[in-house]
């Protein structure tokens, strides 16, 4: 791959990294304002292989593959939808149980659960895989070796949603820092379930023209 296309995709990777908000930096913040800035590489690292398995699934054909079956898409749409309800019903009934003291003391269970949670989020939206098939292939040269540019192009991509998502976890977990009041958390686990859950329905309203 050239400087100058490889420069050109990580420039347009950043601008559809940054805007705009969706469910998978939702959940970031929330966690990272639940748990502060300790959880920020974890949370990083869940994105980072969410985005990873999505480039690599897509490019392997599956994300045409799901774009030409409508069996296929609706089963990953059904599934993606699912997940984000699921996680936005556990995120809402989570805030009866803020309590910041219990926080700093979070488990590895608890870690590990974010990472699988932003893992999940990340991985089972079928907008970035249906993106990542119209997104890619503009950047990629079919006389040079295909599987090179691949690797160019998914381990860029990885680094930085993993920068992006390190960013907003510890800007939130910074501001945990000055929200003290356990009913503003609460109040922000709820808004955040609601728009998780909203987000979920939404999905299932997608179409293949539409994405």
């Amino acid at each position: 791959m050239e400087f100058e296309t490889w420069l050109a995709f990580t420039a347009a990777s950043v601008a559809f990294l940054i805007f705009p908000i969706g469910p998978t930096i939702l959940l970031v913040i929330t966690l990272g304002l639940s748990n502060g800035p300790r959880i920020a590489p974890i949370a990083a690292s869940g994105v980072a292989l969410g985005d990873m398995a999505a480039m690599t699934v897509s490019l392997a054909g599956l994300g045409a593959l799901m774009m030409a079956s409508a069996e296929i898409f609706t089963m990953f749409k059904w599934v993606g939808a699912a997940y984000l309800i699921w996680l936005g019903i556990r995120t809402f009934r989570s805030a009866r149980d803020v309590s910041l003291r219990q926080q700093q003391t979070a488990s590895r269970i608890d870690t590990l659960r974010a990472f699988r949670q932003c893992f999940g989020v990340t991985a089972l939206n079928p907008k970035p895989i249906a993106f990542f098939i119209a997104f890619v292939p503009q950047f990629i040269s079919t006389a040079a070796p295909l599987l090179p540019q691949f690797a160019a192009v998914i381990a860029t991509f990885t680094c930085l949603a993993w920068l992006n998502a390190f960013f907003y976890a510890c800007l939130a977990g910074r501001m945990r820092g000055v929200i003290r009041s356990r009913s503003i958390v609460a109040w922000f686990k709820r808004v955040s379930g609601t728009i998780l859950m909203a987000m979920g329905l939404a999905t299932l309203t997608l179409r293949r023209s539409s994405v």
